[in-house]
Parts: structure tokens; C-alpha cells; sequence
């Protein structure tokens, strides 16, 4: 009778933890993946701050380039010359160029500084814009949970959400 009455109570035991474990398991997680890379690499937004950067830094750079390409042109031109300069000239000219180039290092460090910074600021402005789409696709599709690039060893593309949030900022102009 124990013996029977152990199995009564185990099949009502296993019965009711099946009855709380089917509705887990008729629920499908719904996953998806987002390249970020890529998104910051071709979403019209991302193209847009590439083509802002350029106009804002490109005259710079190229006055830093024609600059430089003088300091060369003036430090070939001493190479040249220093055979036929006293020593006073050869030192003047030296000191000039010495002066140049600390002139022309501060310019480009300055740029690089105020390039890498502008360069942060749109970045984040379209990762910014990017996580929203992301968060809003997420909700509208019901996604249980969106990754993107960290530790992330395989995606498969049927959970590649990339190119939806890539059209989707790219169509939010």
C-alpha cells in the first residue's frame, strides 16, 4: 500500500511540475543581432557625419599638408644651400626651421585633438540614434533580447537584425 501510494503521490508530483513547465517551453525566445560596425560604417546618418567631419576638417588638414610640404621644401633647400652658407646663415636657417617644425607639430597635434573629439561627438550622436531604433524594434517585433558585437562567437543571419536598423535609420533622416 506505501509502496502504491508513492507512486500516486510522485505521478501527481510529476504531473504538476509538467503542467508549470509546458508554458515555459510553448514560449519561444525571439533573439536578434545587430552588427554596430557596419551600422556606424553605412547608415545614411553615419555617411552624413563622415560628410560633416570632412567639410569642417578638410581645409585645415590641407593647409596642414601644404605647410608641411614648405618645411620639407625649406629643409631640402638648407641641404642644398649649406655647403655655400657661413656659419651664421646655416644657423639662422636652422633655428627658423626648428621653429617651424614645433610650430607645425603643435598645429597637427591641435587637429588630431579636435578631429578625434568631433569624430567622438558624431559617433555617439549615431550610436545614440542607433540604440533607439535598436530599443524600437526590439518593442514593435517583441524581441526577448537584441545583442550586438560584444562576445558575440556566431550569429546565425536569420537573427540578423543589421540591415533593419540600418534601413530603418537610414529612412528616420
Amino acid at each position: 500500500m506505501k509502496a502504491r501510494s508513492m507512486k500516486l503521490i510522485f505521478a501527481l508530483l510529476l504531473a504538476s511540475v509538467s503542467s508549470i513547465a509546458l508554458p515555459v517551453q510553448a514560449q519561444e525566445l525571439k533573439i536578434g543581432y545587430v552588427n554596430g560596425e557596419r551600422v556606424l560604417r553605412e547608415a545614411e546618418p553615419a555617411k552624413r557625419a563622415a560628410a560633416k567631419l570632412e567639410a569642417e576638417f578638410g581645409k585645415r588638414q590641407k593647409d596642414l599638408n601644404d605647410q608641411s610640404a614648405a618645411f620639407r621644401a625649406q629643409a631640402d633647400k638648407l641641404d642644398r644651400d649649406s655647403p655655400t652658407l657661413s656659419e651664421a646663415e646655416k644657423a639662422r636657417r636652422q633655428r627658423e626651421l626648428i621653429e617651424l617644425d614645433r610650430d607645425l607639430q603643435r598645429k597637427q597635434r591641435e587637429y588630431q585633438e579636435d578631429l578625434t573629439q568631433r569624430k567622438n561627438e558624431e559617433v555617439n550622436n549615431v550610436s545614440e540614434r542607433a540604440q533607439r531604433t535598436i530599443k524600437a524594434i526590439g518593442e514593435a517585433e517583441h524581441y526577448d533580447l537584441i545583442v550586438q558585437d560584444q562576445l558575440v562567437f556566431y550569429v546565425s543571419p536569420r537573427i540578423d537584425l543589421t540591415k533593419k536598423v540600418i534601413d530603418a535609420l537610414n529612412a528616420s533622416k
